[in-house]
């Protein structure tokens, strides 16, 4: 009786019923002679166990494949020959029982609520990319499956990490944020870090995302296993016990603002002051009255050296390299009235937020080499800034001989007004070594400080993603082998199925919302983990074809770019020599979102995926039509019009 449409429906509001049918068709289907009168042979991949059934865990879900029936602890079929189907109602009965096979649920609901049947995806990091991809796997999918193992002991990435003094954002709050959690309440224009800090952290809770994490956790590696089509990551504690975790599908969000990078070839350990990274800030060392010595001027320390140079009793001495491009911030706070206008009236922050997109996005003109009139015009404002804000005797080595853009444009916060302060100075003398005084330079002259603080960036190499793929190939071993990082879309990497990177290689802009290009990575991500999460494939796997192509177009464009005009953390050094630029994306991030749309789905090679490409073709057959219906619809509609 459950064969029929009538008969589940019934079934489905009474699960006493049907505990006692399932268990009698059970009870049949265990027997050979009646499975072959359905025409229905197991497959030879189940072992020879026959399990208990609980009839209650069938009734909830009522997309569960058949193969998820099989395999969810509920029951499993030998391995067995069977004659071939003889009465003339096997085909009937057997595609009737497949199709509400199909709709049976098979989930089992485990001490936390998750569901345990489904593949399980692991997300590597809790910082602003692993959040987003979580938010986005229960708000679109409503899955919840999924562990996020973050190393540190809270979430939040680079905003958790950085707190020196006047750290912040330099793209505004409006558009540095989820466009499905926009927030009204941003306080100024360039939100802080601890504003970033809590946005983030708020979304992790508002998204009930605590249960799925785990902290202190570092995923040291993940290694695919072809033949059950599943990773198997390993995953180290604080205390460097290892556990080996299973995922059908894992998303690295590690991000590239996580490791700080010193200048090569400094021996730090002779200094006997204190001595530490921006973005591993010691509050507790007290700077008054002493001498600071900050190396770098790129945007960590235009941002904390007027911050630390207004205590007129700490002297600072920033010794620069290389001259940077500073542009105006244009700074404010909004007013009351506008917070409760974005909060409360329909479509006004939203459309602010695309207006702020469409400001930003237009200024990637100013990288193109070909707009040589834009170049040189930004390139004389920026400079007339530089003079106006900095004093006479620092112009001619703050302004820089290279085009603006080649290195990342910084926000003045106040750095070049500071450099007027009778307690700060700059030197442009080159660095020799670290010594216990302080500072030695290449004339040989010792500059003594008390402490000395490294401004020198990020490496942006991401030497976090550590996985062997199917061909037995590590990540880093093909990345040397492409001399230096390369990706499709910045996600996805031949030889490793159903894995992806966010903020992978190409991904960064020198001029927009990383949050934004983030979300184009999960959009196109997300599409193609769905059939795998749904049971209906089990990998995808990007062609070697397709990611050279890709690759060979950006660099292209990239050589036609600002950024291949000077050594910049953009790119990659090989053997010391300027290579290849890994980092930035050689477009407007609209531009990147329409790549990321939709998967170009001939460039990615499925694994036992027939039921999906069934259903991607009925799925298409239903377009034509409705364009069809619709065409003949215009076609008659206009014929009457004719005739009246």
């Amino acid at each position: 009786m459950c064969l029929f449409d009538s008969g589940v429906a019934e079934l489905q509001h009474d699960p006493q019923r049907l505990e006692r049918t399932v268990t009698v068709i059970l009870g049949c289907w265990h027997s050979p002679p009646i499975l072959s009168l359905f025409g229905w042979t197991p497959p030879p991949c189940y072992p020879l166990i026959f399990n208990t059934v609980s009839s209650r865990s069938l009734i909830s879900n009522p997309r569960a494949s058949r193969q998820e029936l099989n395999t969810a602890n509920n029951f499993q079929f030998a391995k067995t020959t069977l004659p071939e189907p003889r009465h003339r109602l096997a085909p009937l009965l057997r595609n009737e029982i497949n199709r509400h096979m199909s709709s049976v649920d098979t989930t089992r609901k485990g001490d936390e609520g998750r569901t345990q049947s489904s593949p399980h995806v692991v997300i590597v990091g809790a910082g602003i990319a692993g959040i987003a991809m979580a938010i986005r796997l229960k708000k679109d999918y409503g899955f919840d499956n999924f562990t996020i193992f973050e190393r540190a002991g809270s979430v939040g990435g680079t905003w958790r990490d950085n707190t020196y003094p006047g750290c912040g954002c330099d793209i505004a709050g409006h558009w540095y944020s989820l466009s499905t959690d926009l927030n009204p309440n941003w306080k100024n224009k360039y939100p802080t870090q601890p504003e970033l800090c809590a946005y983030w952290d708020g979304l992790w809770r508002k998204y009930g995302l605590e249960s799925h994490t785990k902290l202190n956790s570092d995923v040291s590696f993940a290694e695919w296993d072809t033949g059950r089509q599943i990773y198997v990551v390993t995953v180290k504690n604080r205390n460097g016990i290892e556990a080996k975790v299973e995922a059908k599908v894992v998303v690295f969000a590690t991000g590239g603002f996580g490791e700080p990078m010193y200048p090569p070839g400094l021996e730090l350990n002779k200094f006997k002051g204190d001595l530490f990274h921006a973005a591993r800030w010691k509050h507790d060392v007290d700077l008054k009255g002493k001498i600071v010595g900050v190396i770098g001027n790129g945007c960590s320390a235009a941002q904390f050296v007027p911050k630390i140079a207004e205590d007129p009793s700490v002297k600072v001495i920033n010794f620069a390299r290389t001259p940077q491009w500073y542009v105006p911030q244009e700074n404010f706070t909004y007013p009351s009235l506008i917070k409760w206008v974005f909060a409360n009236i329909p479509g006004v922050m939203r459309a602010y937020r695309n207006w702020l997109m469409f400001r930003s996005d237009i200024g990637y003109a100013l990288f193109r080499k070909n707009d040589g009139f834009l170049v040189d015009q930004s390139r004389k404002r920026l400079a007339a800034y530089i003079r106006s804000k900095a004093p006479k005797e620092y112009h001619e080595a703050l302004v820089p001989s290279y085009a603006p853009g080649c290195k990342r444009l910084i926000l003045d916060a106040g750095y070049l007004a500071s450099l007027n302060q009778p307690n700060v100075s700059l030197r442009f003398d080159p660095l020799d070594e670290i010594v216990e005084e302080g500072v030695k330079l290449k004339s040989g002259e010792v500059v003594p400080v008390d402490v000395i603080i490294f401004g020198t960036g990020y490496n942006l190499h991401p030497v976090e993603v550590k996985a062997r793929g199917r061909t037995g190939t590590t990540i880093q071993e093909y990345w040397k082998e492409k001399n230096g990082p390369q990706a499709y879309l910045g996600a996805c990497y031949p030889g490793f199925p159903n894995l992806y990177t966010l903020l992978g290689p190409n991904i960064a802009t020198g001029h927009a919302s990383v949050i934004f290009s983030h979300e184009a990575q999960i959009l196109h991500a997300l599409q193609l983990i769905k059939p795998v999460i749904d049971g209906t494939a089990q990998s995808f796997e990007v062609t070697s074809e397709a990611t050279d192509e890709y690759n060979d177009w950006l660099q292209k464009r990239l050589s036609n770019t600002v950024w291949s005009d000077c050594r910049s953390f953009y790119n990659m050094d090989v053997d010391g020599k300027k290579a290849k630029n890994f980092a930035t994306f050689p477009g407007t991030v609209t531009l990147f979102w329409w790549l990321c749309r939709a998967p170009r789905w001939d460039a990615f090679r499925a694994v036992e995926a027939g039921e999906w490409t069934r259903q991607r073709s009925f799925e298409g057959y239903k377009r034509w039509g409705l364009w069809a219906l619709l065409l003949a619809t215009a076609i008659g509609l206009t014929s009457t019009v004719v005739r009246v």
